[in-house]
């Protein structure tokens, strides 16, 4: 008859059983999926509209002077860069989005940061920003009209207004989101206040401040086409305006194809910039 210790050792003899691991399932919840499938699923998400644009568009059911085909607007884009001055409209375009959306960050940037770590600057700043960011920005743009006058400057202000207010208060949300125990670590190693602001607050939020100016800078481009409608006579909102006036579909199409292209590309190269400087949150 076999003892115990007989059975314990066939048993320690025998091999290990490791569990097989189960491959991840596409649909698991906050799964992760190899950067090929994640191309091929963008790609599916991008070609729906296209698809359905070009199945309504087949159907009839809406004119063709108000829905062109997607090879009229090819077509009609086509021309707009040889014939229509496409390069002027876009150059300007991207240079007013720039400098009213680095001229919120420069401002909201410091001042989110003050607000977020120190509550008397939230005292002072967030009512007065909370008051101010539900006044809808295309309300400015007379006063914008009337202060800085019909050239640069008012297109600016209002891509600066648009966008100001939102930043603060949402950079102020990423610096409170920094958890007090690494804050309470440099207390206890004697770093002063300004160590802590710099060394420990503005690294740790700074991943959520980015993804922040992802957002704004789509917010920026919202204003830009409202700034250029009302008082310009270039860029890619002007273009658009003036394409209404005449019936011109395809080019309006083509004007909003641009922009969410341009949008597309930013976010992209801000989404790159995300995974450069801080590469230990990947995955997340």
């Amino acid at each position: 008859m076999k003892t115990p210790r007989d059975e314990d050792a066939g048993e320690a003899a025998r091999p290990a059983r490791h569990p097989t691991r189960k491959k991840p399932k596409l649909w698991s919840i906050r799964g992760q999926v190899t950067s090929q499938t994640y191309f091929f699923i963008a790609c599916i998400g991008i070609a729906l509209p296209f698809a359905a644009w070009i199945a309504l568009n087949s159907s009839g059911v809406v004119p063709r002077i108000f829905m062109p085909t997607p090879i009229a607007v090819g077509e009609r884009f086509i021309t707009w860069v040889s014939d229509e001055g496409f390069g002027g409209d876009f150059w300007i375009s991207i240079s007013r989005v720039s400098l009213g959306f680095f001229a919120s960050l420069a401002l909201a940037l410091p001042l989110g940061l003050l607000s977020g770590t120190f509550k008397p600057a939230e005292a002072l700043l967030e009512p007065a920003m909370d008051f101010v960011r539900y006044m809808p920005a295309v309300a400015f743009v007379p006063l914008m009209l009337l202060w800085c006058g019909v050239g640069e400057g008012s297109k600016i202000a209002v891509i600066f207004v648009g966008t100001f207010f939102q930043m603060l208060l949402m950079f102020a949300d990423d610096v409170r989101r920094v958890p007090m125990q690494q804050i309470e670590a440099a207390q206890t190693m004697g770093a002063t206040r300004r160590e802590i602001v710099y060394r420990v607050i503005f690294p740790s939020a700074a991943p959520a401040m980015l993804t922040t100016c992802r957002i704004t800078l789509g917010w920026a481009w919202t204003y830009l086409v409202v700034a250029e409608m009302v008082a310009a006579n270039s860029g890619i909102g002007y273009a658009i305006l003036k394409a209404q006036r005449f019936l011109a579909t395809d080019k309006i199409f083509a004007g909003l194809i641009v922009i969410g292209l341009i949008g597309l590309i930013q976010d992209q190269i801000l989404r790159a910039l995300h995974t450069v400087l801080f590469p230990y949150l990947k995955g997340r």
